[in-house]
């Protein structure tokens, strides 16, 4: 619950001032409350590392948020490939993972092992390029495998620190990768961003029914925080790969035969037309409409749908671009398409 920018306790009396306030703890509406004690004694004033973080943010033009209601949904690797193409763009830009639990973005930029090293101008992001830096949590850990059981409070504490902490210097675009849910870190990045600015978050789903569920909730979260809403993006929409790239069996009481290279050469010689065309595949059930109808419904902007693409799955794997070659036929031209109008939409 939140009363301006200063959070009220969960269990609050109705009509809370808010602990900010000059009369936390003493009004009325504070009698009986179990926070009565702690906020009449707490220091009253804007909190100064919000001062700290508008003037590091300053120096930022563009604040983008990922978001999704949904876990597994390809958050990230969307996340990361908008970094890649606004990099490639000859755009400064800033990744900051704050998926303190389940921070995947070294990975999926090729950074794994990196340290973190500090100036006496703050925390220096790690660079993959002389445009694209990137902070994550990720590069603390002493070791890949180490689990963060973390309570909310000190995961709001790191994120704080890597907004006001990190000099990130003139940035054109920074993009924040959260991770799923509407819990403490969403409610924490608003926060503390809002005084500075944020141009909106970005949505991402998949077409099902289930995951469009938990999307609505963080549509409805987006509203209720002040959060402009840039665009929802179908990640997953279908199965798509060249005809050339499948594999082919036939199946008997006796068990699977590989007859992957009788059938691309028949259709070599039979009909090499074939041979130019792709497999496309619902794999989740999208007969509810998807993610556009929802925008409709929901009175939010469609970005588009990128379909499931094993190259752009290996090129998160391998830590790289799917723009800077021609092997993610089906995913880079979509993708391409969705940042575009992005871009438009914020000039």
């Amino acid at each position: 619950m939140e009363n301006g920018n200063h959070e009220i306790p969960e269990n609050a009396n109705e009509h809370c001032p808010g602990p900010q306030s000059e009369s936390a703890g003493k009004s009325d509406a504070c009698a009986g409350c179990p926070n009565q004690e702690a906020c009449a004694s707490a220091p009253k004033g804007p909190d100064p590392d919000l001062v700290a973080i508008s003037e590091r943010m300053a120096t930022v033009k563009h604040k983008i948020l990922v978001l999704s209601g949904k876990g597994g949904v390809g958050k990230s690797t969307f996340s990361a490939q908008l970094s890649f193409a606004l990099a490639g763009m000859d755009h400064q830009v800033g990744l900051l993972d704050i998926d303190i639990c389940g921070p995947s973005i070294p990975k999926m930029l090729g950074l794994e092992g990196q340290d973190i090293h500090q100036s006496n101008l703050g925390w220096s992001p790690i660079y993959l390029e002389s445009n694209l830096g990137v902070m994550s949590i990720g590069f603390m850990l002493p070791h890949p495998d180490e689990a963060v059981i973390w309570r909310g409070p000190r995961k709001n504490g790191l994120i704080k620190q890597f907004l006001k902490d990190v000099h990130w210097g003139e940035l054109d675009y920074l993009v924040v990768d959260a991770p799923p849910g509407t819990s403490d870190e969403h409610i924490s990045i608003v926060q503390f961003l809002l005084a500075s600015g944020i141009d909106g978050a970005i949505i991402v789903t998949t077409p099902q029914q289930v995951s469009l569920i938990d999307v609505r909730k963080e549509i409805s979260f987006c509203k209720k925080v002040g959060l402009p809403i840039l665009g929802v993006v179908e990640n997953m929409s279908g199965l798509m790969l060249p005809i050339s790239d499948v594999g082919f069996a036939k199946l008997s009481e006796s068990g699977e035969e590989d007859v992957t290279e009788w059938a691309l050469n028949y259709m070599k010689t039979h009909a090499p037309e074939l041979l130019t065309l792709f497999v496309r595949k619902e794999i989740f059930d999208s007969s509810g409409g998807g993610a556009a109808r929802m925008c409709s419904e929901m009175g939010v902007p469609f970005l588009g749908k990128v379909p499931m693409d094993p190259q752009l799955c290996k090129a998160a794997e391998e830590g790289r671009s799917c723009f800077t070659d021609k092997k993610c036929i089906a995913s880079a031209p979509a993708l391409r398409r969705i940042i575009e109008k992005l871009i438009v939409s914020q000039e």
